[in-house]
């Protein structure tokens, strides 16, 4: 099989009247998921909507929005999702980088056509259509995809993914998601996984970009409703989950988007769950994954005392090397360039001789002697301090140890190294003693650090200079 919707269709065909997807008290079998899906695409032919038109997704995520998202494949079309962390901005901004035809909208985000003038002129379009069967695949090479890069460093990047990328993409997560279980799924994507293998996603009730209003007692609630089995939430909904109370049947939490700290593992593990962790970005997703079974007590003590902080082994199929520290990937699911070429400069290297496109993925590591990757930080936040570098992930993940702190961010004001905590005052004594330690000379106390938009998971560090300042 070379595409999801083959894929798809194939698993509807054995799964048949098993269910696919659980949002809230709604649900819907493989079998229906894919005959709706048929229909969607004959509605999308009747309106003149032809194979290769670019149609705009503002959905929320629901049983709706995979039937539109099959149904458009399975047309032929590219699908185009906004950043949802940037909210309107970030909307325009795809609406200006892609200039869809065609605007599939439900739900309040009907309202949204009016204010932006980039899709006045853009078909309109609801998720709707008879029952018919899922027509013939699309061309693997054909773009399938348009997303972005979340912009926490930049501008957003539109990323252009074919029918063939995407399957190589499930390639590579399905193993790490084999099991057999019901999911509670924070990232969409991994609903995509789940279809193509024929598990059941629940898919939660929550604004996906709004994680931190979601409390423990909805998760609680939407875990003893669902009978979910497994989860895979960014790191911020974990320590939600920490705090839930009745976790059901639940066994399993997948979780990536930020770092995984070990304290947060900690107390997963306290609720009797096994915590997977899983590294990427958005133009390499998966690079690396660790089942926190097999991390050791001197890996903790490592992690908590300057190592970095353990991705586990790479993927099967994933070429990685470091230059100046910095990880680089190269592979058959790693996004090889932009849909603006100019956004290549800065994050593509192409090797003559091999032809492969190695990603920069901003961020600095290192191997161990079991071939194991460590994370240390953003690249760019890496600061200097006479001959001695201080990475920030192990500058974090040390203090983050020490009594007192909640959070902990390295940042450099005014040139020089700065370590931020949120934590108890009272200790403020002792975070500069160890500190100095370090080499850094100077601890900031502030109420809490800014965390970035998409999963309010990693630290926000262009918000967190403003408020050095």
């Amino acid at each position: 099989m070379r595409d999801l919707v083959s894929t798809f269709r194939q698993v509807a065909n054995t799964q048949g009247d098993a269910t696919a997807l659980i949002a809230g008290a709604a649900h819907i079998s493989f079998a229906d998921l894919a005959a709706r899906a048929g229909g969607f695409a004959q509605h999308l032919h009747a309106r003149g909507i032809r194979p290769g038109a670019r149609v705009l997704v503002a959905m929320p995520v629901g049983i709706d929005l995979f039937v539109a998202l099959a149904g458009a494949w399975a047309a032929g079309l590219s699908v185009v999702f906004p950043e949802p962390a940037m909210g309107l901005r970030g909307l325009r901004h795809a609406v200006s980088t892609t200039k869809p035809e065609a605007f599939l909208a439900s739900g309040s985000y009907t309202w949204i056509k009016p204010i932006v003038p980039g899709l006045w002129r853009c078909k309109t379009l609801a998720p709707r259509g008879t029952m018919a069967p899922l027509p013939d695949a699309p061309d693997p090479s054909s773009t399938a995809l348009i997303s972005f890069t979340s912009g926490s460093t930049g501008r957003p990047k539109a990323i252009a993914r074919s029918h063939a990328f995407l399957m190589a993409q499930h390639s590579a997560v399905a193993p790490l998601l084999a099991g057999a279980g019901v999911d509670l799924v924070a990232f969409p994507v991994f609903t995509l996984v789940n279809l193509a293998a024929g598990r059941t996603s629940v898919l939660p009730g929550w604004r996906l970009s709004r994680p931190e209003q979601v409390t423990p007692a909805d998760l609680t609630r939407c875990i003893g409703a669902s009978g979910a089995t497994r989860a895979l939430l960014p790191p911020s909904l974990c320590e939600t989950l920490v705090e839930s109370g009745d976790l059901g049947p639940l066994h399993t939490v997948f979780t990536g988007g930020g770092p995984v700290k070990p304290q947060l593992v900690a107390a997963l593990r306290d609720r009797g769950l096994r915590v997977v962790s899983v590294y990427g970005s958005t133009e390499a997703e998966p690079i690396a994954e660790l089942d926190w079974a097999d991390a050791t007590d001197t890996d903790i003590a490592l992690m908590q005392n300057g190592g970095g902080l353990l991705a586990g082994h790479p993927v099967p199929g994933l070429s990685l090397r470091l230059k100046d520290d910095e990880i680089q990937v190269a592979g058959a699911h790693v996004n090889e360039g932009y849909l603006d070429p100019a956004d290549d400069r800065t994050t593509k290297l192409r090797d003559p001789e091999s032809g492969a496109t190695w990603h920069r993925t901003g961020d600095a590591g290192r191997l161990d002697d079991q071939g194991r990757l460590w994370l240390l930080g953003r690249s760019a936040a890496v600061r200097a301090e006479g001959d001695q570098k201080l990475y920030p992930f192990a500058v974090e993940l040390a203090a983050e140890a020490w009594p007192g702190v909640r959070q902990a961010a390295l940042a450099d004001h005014a040139g020089r190294a700065v370590l931020v905590i949120a934590g108890d005052l009272a200790a403020l004594p002792d975070w500069r003693g160890r500190a100095k330690g370090m080499g850094i000379d100077t601890v900031r106390h502030v109420q809490s650090i800014p965390m970035d938009r998409r999963h309010r998971s990693k630290v926000d560090y262009a918000a967190l200079l403003a408020m050095l300042k």
